[in-house]
């Protein structure tokens, strides 16, 4: 598992803890942004409150659908239920786009645009709002950030408590992290595929390792708290400092 992993984990383990109300991830494609904020981060906050109202959003219904399965299947499988016994889903809601746990929390998947009305959650992920193809149409950044505005944000049950993560590469100074960044204050992990200068990242392994966890089949044990340099070289490739 590579350092920036456990870098996303830890910050969305703070999501959950309530030290970070807005988070906002930007990363390249194929990084594990989906894989930990989408899946593994709404199995593990149903883990451990199972009345944890959550609210994932992407692009399109059919790729929200399929996050939505994943997670799923972590939620049911022998090994996940063993760490989380408290935590069921509802034999009678668990269809793709919403199910629900015996404690009554949930999981909804929703495309950008998409009506939800009369739902409510403590929780809202946002993996990917736009289509490359989309962030260069006016039109459709415009619709996507007054989406954001006028339905998704009001869906929060808790203003002052609930949680909002984006994820996301950047495609356009005007998409929704840019619009959102213009009206509060965002916790705003940068994590470029070439790095412009040399960064220091925090990294709490024993708060990161519990959000890595939901996606091996065995918990892994924590390890001391320490700092990782990330000096890219040249080629690209990111390096940990020593200690």
């Amino acid at each position: 598992m590579n350092w920036h992993a456990e870098v996303m984990a830890g910050k969305l383990a703070a999501v959950r803890a309530g030290r970070i109300r807005r988070l906002m991830i930007c990363m390249p494609p194929r990084h594990l942004k989906s894989h930990l904020a989408s899946i593994s981060f709404p199995a593990w906050c149903l883990g451990h409150d199972p009345s944890t109202q959550i609210i994932c959003a992407s692009y399109a219904q059919d790729l929200a659908d399929k996050l939505s399965r994943d997670c799923r299947r972590i939620i049911t499988a022998d090994w996940y239920q063993q760490l989380f016994p408290t935590t069921r889903l509802s034999p009678r809601h668990q269809a793709v786009p919403e199910f629900e746990t015996t404690a009554q929390g949930c999981r909804i998947a929703t495309s950008v645009g998409g009506v939800l009305t009369g739902r409510g959650a403590d929780v809202i992920i946002i993996d990917d709002p736009l289509k490359p193809e989309e962030a260069l149409s006016q039109a459709q950044r415009q619709a996507a950030n007054e989406w954001y505005d006028h339905t998704l944000y009001s869906r929060l049950n808790d203003k002052l408590s609930g949680a909002i993560v984006l994820i996301m590469h950047r495609l356009h100074e005007d998409d929704l992290a840019g619009h959102v960044m213009a009206q509060e204050d965002w916790e705003v992990v940068r994590l470029p595929a070439i790095a412009e200068e040399d960064e220091l990242h925090p990294r709490e392994a024993a708060a990161c390792n519990a959000a890595i966890v939901m996606s091996l089949p065995k918990p892994r044990s924590t390890r001391d708290r320490h700092k990782i340099r990330c000096a890219r070289p040249r080629h690209g490739r990111a390096r940990s400092a020593p200690g």
